[in-house]
């Protein structure tokens, strides 16, 4: 029985009139070129016909795992199917190259079981990251590493079958190179032990709001991969941190925060402590109009009153007995206001309390949190009520602490002025110095 090659020396030698020699290279480059039409002719009618039939079905579907498939370009790649099916039946046909010609299509045929393999796991992963629970487990790292050990076992397997020899006989030589793949692989064993660790602890997840100073990375993570974690900052940059860092580094990891439904207010106002004093009489009676703080004024009159007519002898002396200060009354009211404000959450710390007076006067430090842990919204409550407490502490006869700005110095100057006018009697006088 003659082969496709002899067949073609002959028809060659005698159809055409070439020489032996000649017809004997001819011959088998007509063959090889043949056998590659035909490998591309059903690669062709593979991807052109079936796999756009496939497609066109799956649009149809109302399933979302076949359009994660054919987004992974899983059906394209078994369209190889064919060429590779079609070099390993017709290589009997191609001795004395049959042997090698069926270890090519055996490789090829490894290939492309690895590229859908490995189409097949990133489609899990956009299937899976469907889920509410992928924002808290990631697995991309677990898969990277599984792409690893895929592709090394396809590389041994390959080597093994190209040299006609038992992969774990390759496997067993490879114990002299495991130092060297420890070194090469070294990110990867990390990432993974990393990623595995970040995974089980659910230390981050994405959609968290993560600062790391270390890496500039101040924002919403975005992907978790087997080497790096992505955080999108609030100006939109991205900084790629690598998966260990987050394990070997410390981070804050501001999750706790928006799963409690509230942001912390945390700031101070600074008071001019030479602005403090008792409230008379009329002060009282003014700020017993004011409906926030009107029942806690009007109960502690009577309070204080009762104590020190029962404690205090000679009243007519200020600093006898107890007395309401316009700091303390404030310091009610802005307490009193913050349990109104619909922006502030009543079920967590709420407190106005004094900090540690320094030069600048007495820090009185809102301790609140917001109902809301959107940003905007609570920048917004934030602002609304330093707005309304700095506008309303002159009303108590507080002043706010500030540096003095040029502003202070030119009204100063001026004032200095029309002094030095008055004294000596003329306009075109200076201040005295």
């Amino acid at each position: 029985m003659h082969t496709p090659v002899q067949w073609t020396e002959q028809w060659l030698a005698q159809a055409a009139h070439v020489s032996e020699s000649l017809a004997a290279v001819g011959s088998w480059v007509v063959v090889i070129l043949g056998l590659v039409l035909l490998m591309l002719a059903a690669y062709g009618l593979l991807s052109g016909l079936v796999v756009r039939i496939i497609m066109a079905f799956v649009r149809r579907t109302k399933t979302k795992w076949d359009d994660a498939l054919m987004e992974r370009r899983l059906f394209r790649r078994l369209s190889h199917l064919g060429p590779a099916l079609l070099l390993f039946f017709c290589a009997k046909l191609l001795p004395p190259i049959d042997a090698l010609t069926e270890r090519i299509a055996v490789v090829y045929l490894l290939i492309i079981g690895l590229l859908a393999l490995l189409s097949a796991i990133d489609a899990g992963i956009d299937i899976y990251q469907t889920y509410p629970v992928s924002r808290h487990r990631p697995i991309k790292g677990i898969a990277g590493v599984v792409k690893i050990i895929l592709v090394g076992f396809a590389m041994v397997l390959s080597l093994a079958v190209i040299l006609n020899r038992s992969p774990w006989l390759l496997l067993s030589g490879m114990g002299a190179l495991t130092a060297v793949l420890l070194i090469v692989f070294k990110d990867t064993l990390l990432g993974f032990v990393a990623g595995m660790q970040l995974t089980v602890n659910n230390m981050v997840a994405i959609g968290d709001w993560i600062e790391m100073p270390k890496y500039g990375a101040d924002g919403e993570v975005i992907d978790i991969s087997l080497h790096t974690v992505k955080v999108q900052n609030w100006d939109k940059t991205i900084t790629t941190i690598p998966s260990y860092a987050l394990v070997s580094d410390s981070f804050k990891n501001w999750r706790g925060m928006t799963a409690s439904g509230g942001r912390r207010i945390k700031r101070a106002l600074l008071l001019d402590s030479t602005s403090f004093a008792f409230l008379k009489k009329d002060q009282l009676d003014r700020l017993e109009g004011m409906d926030l703080i009107g029942e806690y004024v009007r109960s502690r009159r009577q309070e204080i009153a009762l104590h020190n007519e029962a404690h205090v002898q000679n009243k007519a002396t200020e600093g006898n007995g107890r007395a309401m200060t316009n700091i303390g009354t404030f310091r009610a009211y802005i307490e009193a206001y913050l349990r109104a404000h619909p922006g502030i959450h009543q079920g967590m710390t709420l407190m106005v309390r004094h900090r540690e007076p320094g030069p600048d006067g007495l820090p009185l430090e809102i301790y609140a949190f917001t109902s809301t842990s959107q940003w905007a919204q609570y920048e917004a409550i934030q602002a609304d009520v330093f707005d309304h407490v700095m506008t309303i502490a002159p009303k108590f006869d507080l002043r706010l602490f500030q540096q003095p700005s040029g502003h202070d110095v030119a009204q100063l100057s001026s004032s200095a002025g029309s002094a030095g006018v008055k004294k000596n009697g003329n306009p075109q006088a200076g201040p005295v110095k």
